[in-house]
């Protein structure tokens, strides 16, 4: 398994993964940047993602749904806040309607995105912030930290 740890803090309204790869910065950055490769592991193994915008530029935003095993396809979207390659990615991470477009009235929650070199690897580390303790609790609720460890442990088959 690639995540090597997580970590919930309510105090800083943050959840933290860090996963450890055996490839370069610039290797695992291409998976956040090519929406091909996106899509093979932004999604739990379960629920894998199509992604169907992914303007990977500071401003720009990508769509995304996800396939469930009963058909389900939740949406969501990110609005991409800064970019440094191959070191750092920030983004708003929000749910979007049926029309894969921003829901009203859900606040996003901010991305960030840090990679490291590690001896001949990649330390990625993920954090995501949350606006309040009932947002936290209810995107944990709905399987985040699993969702996401689930996900990210799909990067080494790509890598």
């Amino acid at each position: 398994m690639t995540v090597i740890s997580t970590n919930k803090d309510v105090a800083s309204l943050t959840m933290t993964l860090v996963a450890e790869f055996d490839a370069s910065p610039e290797q695992v950055w291409e998976v956040w940047e090519d929406p091909r490769k996106l899509e093979r592991w932004w999604g739990p193994p379960t629920f894998p993602a199509t992604f169907t915008r992914h303007d990977f530029v500071v401003g720009g935003e990508s769509r995304y749904f996800m396939t469930g095993p009963g058909g389900e396809t939740p949406k969501g979207w990110w609005r991409i806040q800064a970019i440094d390659r191959p070191h750092r990615i920030n983004f708003a991470n929000g749910l979007a309607g049926d029309d894969g477009e921003p829901a009203p009235g859900i606040e996003p929650m901010d991305g960030s995105v840090f990679f490291e070199v590690l001896g001949h690897g990649t330390r990625m580390t993920v954090v995501t912030h949350f606006v309040d303790v009932a947002q936290m609790e209810t995107m944990l609720g709905m399987g985040m930290e699993e969702g996401m460890t689930g996900a990210i442990g799909q990067i080494d088959g790509l890598l």
